[in-house]
């Protein structure tokens, strides 16, 4: 079977459908997803007709929303990136970079606020068509905001003008995270919001990103507004046997896009700066961490922050990888995430609460 098909999953309208995932060899076993498929009504989209399509991509059904995203997208951020921001020298770098995901088939970007929303608006430029955009502004984390749905309406629409965007694909807004939760109003208020901005045609999917693991079963169960959801899924990520989000996930045919798999730079021995004397070593490690992600038979896609155009080249070049890890390499693979958990900085501590998903 061609590694690639792994984990494809069926786009059903209106119910859960899923492929089973494949193992990563005996020693992470666990890390497969359990998948619980309901018959398929309706045939998968054809992944040849999403956007910037390359047969050396893997696609897969952004949950029942009919996007199909590429298996590796890319992540907004630009940690370690040895550019001033708004520089010259940084703009060139996000044109590049943008530009060599497009080409190797990557066709998502998540631009979680104001700020990366105009950067990469500006660095897709005419390509924009060429990629699906999630979207936020400001967010769900100031609560003069996320407790109105009228501001909510109007954060959207000046994104929108800001950006010269006519519509984003997927309006993701960032609830606040790990330490305090936002108001019922206040998700009411957001729930409220992203269903008025896809009956506008101003979004065409909807979501949030929180990181609130045990509060999303229930909230994707009540909302249906909340299409999709971005939230951790790690190099070390495994699916609890029993109680798990996924659980939800499933039923509710949700799209889910796992951030952090790199655990924020933790996984290399660099630290994540690109052009280092272990760059060689930290692309391998990047490699098997996507071959291992990509196994979660749940996940949309994975979206590493991506600085340098050899990284575009490495993540794309991971996808035609086999997924099973042979003997050695799973209990390397293993020593490895154990020491990822065990080094994670203090103010990613966190982190570790997603070790069982």
């Amino acid at each position: 079977m061609d590694s690639r098909q792994v984990s494809r999953r069926e786009f059903v309208q209106g119910a859960a459908a899923t492929a089973a995932g494949m193992a990563v060899g005996a020693a992470l076993a666990a890390s497969a997803g359990r998948a619980e498929a309901a018959p398929a009504t309706a045939p998968a989209p054809d992944p040849r007709k999403t956007r910037s399509y390359n047969e050396n991509m893997e696609y897969r059904c952004l949950g029942r929303t009919g996007l199909m995203l590429s298996a590796v997208s890319m992540g907004g951020h630009w940690k370690c990136i040895p550019f001033s921001h708004g520089s010259e020298d940084f703009k060139k770098n996000r044109r590049e970079v943008i530009s060599a995901a497009l080409d190797h088939g990557i066709n998502y970007v998540d631009a979680c606020s104001s700020g990366e929303v105009m950067v990469y608006a500006e660095a897709l430029g005419r390509r924009r068509e060429q990629i699906y955009f999630g979207f936020d502004w400001h967010g769900g984390r100031d609560p003069q905001i996320t407790g109105s749905l009228e501001k909510m309406k109007q954060q959207l629409d000046e994104g929108l003008q800001a950006a010269k965007l006519e519509y984003v694909d997927v309006w993701r807004v960032t609830l606040r995270e790990q330490v305090t939760r936002n108001t019922e109003q206040e998700i009411e208020a957001v729930a409220a919001a992203l269903e008025w901005g896809k009956k506008t045609g101003k979004a065409r999917a909807t979501g949030l990103s929180t990181h609130h693991r045990a509060w999303i079963a229930e909230a994707v169960s009540k909302y249906p507004s909340f299409e999709v959801i971005i939230t951790p899924y790690a190099a070390g990520s495994k699916e609890k046997p029993a109680g798990s989000m996924f659980d939800a996930i499933r039923k509710h045919n949700v799209g889910l896009i796992g951030i952090k798999p790199f655990a924020s730079g933790t996984l290399f021995g660099s630290g994540g700066t690109p052009d280092s004397p272990t760059k060689e070593e930290d692309d391998e490690r990047a490699r098997m961490a996507i071959r291992y992600v990509l196994c979660c038979d749940v996940l949309t896609a994975t979206i590493p922050g991506l600085i340098t155009v050899d990284q575009v080249k490495n993540v794309a070049a991971a996808v035609q990888e086999r997924r099973r890890f042979d003997r050695a390499e799973a209990a390397r693979y293993e020593a490895l995430t154990d020491r990822m958990w065990a080094d994670l900085p203090a103010n990613y501590q966190w982190l570790r609460q997603w070790e069982w998903v």
